[in-house]
């Protein structure tokens, strides 16, 4: 019965999708801002609801500054009466608490409205935005003169500023890369200054003239200053071809590389627990070739909330009677509709009507159309959005050098041979997503070609909940990181996933630490939580730790013995600790 209604509603719910956003294009409203304030003060959120959690963001008040005067002015303020500061921008897509202030007499300040300049030097193939500006505005202004912007991230839903800040980036080897910072060229930075300059001061950095100081800065977490301009590099308009081949995963581990080579922008997403490998066959071509098609990502896609509720339900019904075969059921049908509509892809911005799907840079990039507000009356959000109740998800990125990830495949792929229905929770969302990312100067970029993997899973309403096949998702996270020496992405992952991040950045790190002392020597803009994550701190340790990624578990308590999982070592990599079910011994205790 649980496999049919599992099927079933995923089943009605892509009709339903299918019908409101290919007939009536219907789109969302948009999310909750950021900060919240009452008489109490300021409280910062995630867009997922993830955080504020065990402990509070909160700040005394937030400024709104709507030039960089004005930005300059609230530093200033900050510093003079010996304020801390966080930036928080109009999205708050970030998973780790970056933008979560240490003191409740903090203050924050919000680039929401900041974003009213963006100008675009044809001659030097420059374009400089405010801080604040999003990636749609900018991407649509630039497309608008006449020129592209050569990469961004596949989830619009960022400011120019909190983007680079984190090292967001898609997928490409070929020219400056897929990073989005290493296609910065110039940003201007807020930063303390003494009393005799007013406090505060902006430092204009350049490629080619202050690269040491821009090679900091880049890529920031938000810790060196506020971010108040960025100029990116970017080129004649041009368009993308685009084709998903569906097909095995045989050979994946052989076939990567050369994919990545071949084609400009290609990626590859895995379905490890169906056995399948979608290649995307992605190349620029000319301007003048024919073609008006969108990438209308379907995860990224404005959805009925009532559906969102309803498939959240089965999910946590699927998880609490431990259901596999409902899990694989409802990956095989999310796979399918992916495959029948082309993954999102519309030939002439409404259907998918086959291959290769022909469109401008900027409509191809990337996407995000559950963000945007519309009079229609049907109730639709993002999926996730917290105030619906909708899916609620890990997301854990690993940052690989081309000689160490096909062996991570060959791991993942002995872990998965041992049972596949113990994959099947990735499937349900996206699998796992393969990019190529260049080599970057950026201090807290990588250092060298590397290949980036994202997979999402279930997480839990309660932190102290454990959730199906919890052993499965912490193994593969551990070979990531510790196993395969992987970086994290900052703006993603688990706790766990930056633990000894120090010393996988080798001297870059105290390269950066040596121009963050020189920018902001009093350490105005960092904070416990920042500094967890750019030092890899591990916390002490607490009964059921290890189920929110807060620890690697060593004993049974930082699992959840009273529900049966057990702190034990890997099934493949064996130097792994992590919590599994383990009934038979729940009846014993």
């Amino acid at each position: 019965m649980m496999r049919y209604c599992s099927h079933t509603l995923l089943y009605f719910s892509f009709l339903l999708s299918f019908f409101f956003f290919t007939i009536w294009t219907v789109q969302s409203v948009p999310p909750q801002p950021p900060v919240r304030c009452d008489q109490t003060g300021c409280t910062v959120f995630n867009a997922y609801g993830t955080w504020p959690d065990r402990k509070t963001c909160h700040a005394a008040n937030v400024t709104y500054p709507t030039t960089e005067d004005e930005l300059r002015k609230a530093v200033a303020y900050a510093a003079e009466h010996h304020l801390k500061v966080k930036t928080v921008t109009r999205f708050s897509h970030t998973i780790p608490k970056l933008a979560c202030p240490s003191g409740s007499d903090a203050m924050l300040i919000s680039t929401s409205k900041y974003n009213s300049v963006i100008e675009i030097e044809p001659d030097r193939l420059t374009v400089t935005a405010d801080s604040g500006v999003s990636l749609r505005e900018l991407i649509d202004k630039v497309e608008g003169a006449g020129f592209s912007i050569g990469t961004s991230p596949y989830w619009e839903g960022v400011s120019i500023g909190g983007l680079i800040s984190t090292g967001s980036h898609g997928s490409s080897w070929s020219g400056r890369g897929g990073s989005v910072h290493d296609h910065v060229v110039g940003i201007s930075l807020v930063v303390p200054a003494n009393s005799s300059e007013g406090f505060a001061k902006v430092v204009k950095l350049e490629e080619g003239r202050d690269d040491k100081l821009l090679d900091a800065v880049k890529v920031s977490l938000g810790v060196l200053g506020v971010i108040s301009k960025v100029k990116l590099s970017i080129e004649k308009a041009f368009k993308r071809s685009m084709t998903y081949n569906f097909t095995s995963d045989v050979a994946l581990e052989d076939i990567f590389m050369e994919h990545g080579k071949q084609f400009e922008f290609g990626d590859i997403t895995w379905y490890p627990s169906r056995k399948t490998a979608v290649y995307r066959y992605d190349i620029r071509s000319p301007v003048n070739v024919s073609g008006n098609g969108v990438n209308d990502f379907t995860g990224f896609q404005s959805n009925p909330i009532l559906i969102s509720k309803g498939v959240r339900a089965l999910e946590k019904a699927l998880e609490s009677s431990k259901n596999e075969k409902g899990k694989c059921t409802t990956a095989d049908t999310t796979l399918a509709y992916k495959k029948l509509t082309g993954n999102g892809l519309k030939n002439n911005g409404l259907l998918f009507t086959g291959y290769p799907v022909i469109g401008r840079q900027g409509k191809i990039q990337c996407s995000g159309s559950c963000l945007y507000s519309s009079s229609i009356r049907i109730d639709v959000a993002c999926a996730w959005d917290p105030r619906y109740n909708g899916l609620s998800f890990y997301e854990t990125t690993a940052i690989f050098t081309v000689a160490r990830f096909r062996d991570f495949l060959l791991d993942v792929k002995k872990l998965r041979d041992l049972e596949p229905e113990r994959l099947c929770g990735i499937d349900i969302y996206n699998g796992i997503l393969i990019r190529f990312i260049k080599g970057s100067s950026a201090y807290l970029g990588q250092t060298e070609d590397s290949v980036v993997v994202d997979f999402n899973y279930y997480r839990a309403d309660d932190e102290l909940t454990p959730r199906l096949n919890e052993d499965v998702m912490e193994e593969m996270e551990q070979m990531a990181f510790v196993k395969h020496g992987a970086k994290p992405h900052w703006g993603k992952n688990r706790k766990v996933g930056f633990f000894g991040v120090k010393q996988k950045c080798g001297p870059n790190f105290d390269k950066f630490l040596e121009v963050k002392n020189k920018l902001d020597p009093t350490k105005m803009f960092s904070s416990e939580w920042s500094d967890e994550i750019l030092f890899g701190i591990e916390g002490p340790k607490y009964d059921g730790c290890a189920l929110e990624g807060n620890c690697v578990c060593s004993e049974d308590r930082h699992c959840s013995p009273s529900k049966g999982y057990f702190c034990r070592q890997g099934l493949v990599y064996t130097q792994a600790r992590v919590c599994r079910y383990s009934p038979a011994q729940v009846q014993v205790t």
